[in-house]
């Protein structure tokens, strides 16, 4: 979960610094928030 939020608004404001609208930021922050899902699932799995 805190990968996603994480994720989710670092690659929003990645948008913003680059100049993207609302939904060039939307798309971005679901590309990180996608990464934060699969780092978060790599982690519990070096773990396990």
């Amino acid at each position: 979960m805190a990968g996603t939020t994480v994720f989710g608004y670092a690659f929003w404001y990645l948008g913003e610094l680059f100049g993207f609208e609302f939904f060039g930021c939307f798309l971005l922050s679901s590309i990180g928030s996608i990464a934060g899902v699969w780092l978060g699932w790599r982690v519990a799995q070096h773990f396990k």
